[in-house]
């Protein structure tokens, strides 16, 4: 992430770019990270109003930096602006949900069409081949354990970052990073909460299945199949949220569940019941 994404200074809110200050932009990484984990965390409520006083104490930077911080947050959407001044904490529906991972897999579509049309040389594969042999053999050994999990996160973070690398495109690159700002969106959002199951290994197994045949399109420079392959494989995260909601215990394990409006469950027996319910004398 470069340092002024990081900062997040956009031509279309015609932000007045400072001079670059190193300090200052140590800073405002270091509060970013901060403030991005602990939204997701759960520190703060849906709706609930960020304070900015308390909160550049709590992170231990100027008002200055701080305000840079919420800017960026509310591009990622994060954050929402009142329109009385400030931010507060943004809310999630599943339809949301549903729309960043479409938005994420459009995006890596992309990316992997035109690696297909701009590969030079098998040799620019082997990364991404490596990349693959670790999960296999990771897949291999799999225990349902807190560690082969983490490793899977790793490897599958590595795998999608050297798909925007074949991409050869500064801007797709950006425009992702930018979709899986939101945790629900990128690639491993709803691994934590359901890996270390049956099934969740299941969707790993599928995972990396779709991982060869990117990669497979790619080195045949089958440019629209290796597009179709990332969109479908993007779409894996809507079944891995299906699996989820049928489990409100492994929510708790998703990056910002916090922020995620579930809808209410349907009590049908009780409507039933009061309907068929015959009025007392």
């Amino acid at each position: 992430m470069q340092s002024g994404d990081v900062l997040g200074f956009a031509p279309e809110r015609s932000t007045f770019v400072k001079p670059r200050n190193p300090r200052l932009e140590s800073q405002t990484l270091s509060a970013l990270l901060q403030m991005r984990e602990l939204l997701v965390r759960g520190a703060y409520r849906p709706g609930e109003r960020v304070r900015e006083i308390p909160l550049a104490a709590r992170l231990k930077v100027s008002r200055t930096p701080l305000r840079l911080v919420l800017d960026r947050l509310e591009q990622e959407g994060l954050l929402n602006s009142r329109p009385t001044g400030g931010f507060v904490v943004a809310e999630f529906s599943v339809q949301d949900i549903h729309d960043g991972i479409e938005v994420r897999g459009m995006l890596e579509g992309t990316a992997a069409r035109l690696a297909a049309e701009r590969l030079e040389s098998q040799d620019e594969l082997k990364g991404a081949r490596v990349c693959l042999v670790q999960i296999d053999r990771l897949l291999e050994r799999w225990t349902y354990s807190t560690d082969a999990l983490s490793q899977y996160i790793t490897l599958n973070e590595k795998f999608h970052d050297l798909l925007l690398d074949l991409a050869k495109s500064p801007m797709v690159r950006r425009a992702v990073s930018r979709a899986v700002a939101l945790p629900f969106a990128s690639p491993n959002a709803f691994i934590f909460g359901h890996a270390q199951t049956k099934e969740g290994h299941e969707v790993v197994t599928i995972s990396q299945m779709h991982h060869r045949a990117i990669i497979d399109a790619i080195s045949n420079r089958e440019a629209t199949r290796a597009e179709a392959l990332a969109r479908e494989h993007s779409r894996l995260a809507r079944t891995s949220l299906e699996m989820a909601l049928r489990n409100k215990d492994l929510l708790t394990q998703v990056p910002g569940a916090s922020l995620i409006r579930f809808p209410e469950p349907v009590a049908t027996s009780a409507r039933v019941s009061d309907a068929g319910a015959r009025p007392r004398p």
